[in-house]
């Protein structure tokens, strides 16, 4: 499931994000890349852990626990430290999958990284180029969003970001462990919590079908998920 998420930061968040990095330094990308990755990956990122990005990163954590269409969509148990990247000159990242394992360097934290997310931090005006490419079941996803919008697709999606001709390209990227593993089985409790609030906005929040399909979603979660 590929899902566009609107306004995860405002543009006052979004003013503030890009006043703390945009004065940070900046290093090559391929420090955290894979094998794989470094063949493919050409762009610029904030170094991992450093102050900047632990201040915006917290922001954003933080944006992400108020986001309820985010916790419906990732069920999320574990978040990975919001990274940073910059896309300029001809930056591209080719093809590639996400490691199914991210480690944060110095410590004891690891997630299995069932979704990816991209949450862009540039306007779509301000540069050329620079698409998020997803391949999914329906084929080829291309995303470019407003700043202060998120896109969050299945980590073990095949995916490239196209070359920025004009301007640059500035995100936030991270991955998410969800209490429910299969992509599968979590777009189906997605799908169902959000025909239930539908359903419990044109019947009320006590009626009998409400209650009811809300106990099967938990069942269900509970029957799928490791909290």
């Amino acid at each position: 499931m590929l899902l566009q998420i609107p306004d995860v930061l405002s543009k006052a968040q979004v003013a503030q994000v890009r006043q703390v990095i945009d004065a940070a330094p900046w290093t090559d990308g391929n420090e955290t890349s894979g094998y794989q990755s470094a063949l493919a990956k050409r762009n610029l990122q904030l170094p991992e852990g450093s102050p900047a990005a632990r201040q915006v990163g917290d922001l954003i954590q933080d944006a992400l626990g108020n986001n309820a269409l985010f916790f419906s969509a990732a069920l999320p148990l574990k978040v990975y430290p919001p990274l940073f990247n910059r896309y300029e000159g001809g930056h591209t990242f080719a093809n590639h999958v996400d490691n199914a394992i991210r480690y944060l360097r110095g410590t004891s934290f690891r997630i299995r990284s069932d979704l990816s997310a991209t949450l862009f931090l540039t306007e779509p005006d301000q540069y050329d180029g620079g698409e998020l490419v997803v391949e999914d079941t329906y084929g080829q996803q291309r995303v470019k969003l407003p700043a202060g919008h998120m896109v969050l697709y299945p980590a073990t999606s095949i995916h490239h970001v196209t070359p920025v001709t004009r301007g640059a390209r500035v995100s936030s990227f991270f991955w998410i462990q969800s209490m429910v593993r299969d992509d599968g089985q979590r777009s189906l409790l997605f799908e169902m919590d959000r025909r239930i609030r539908q359903t419990a906005q044109e019947l009320g929040q006590s009626h009998e079908a409400v209650i009811g399909l809300t106990g099967v979603y938990h069942n269900l979660l509970r029957r799928w998920a490791d909290a």
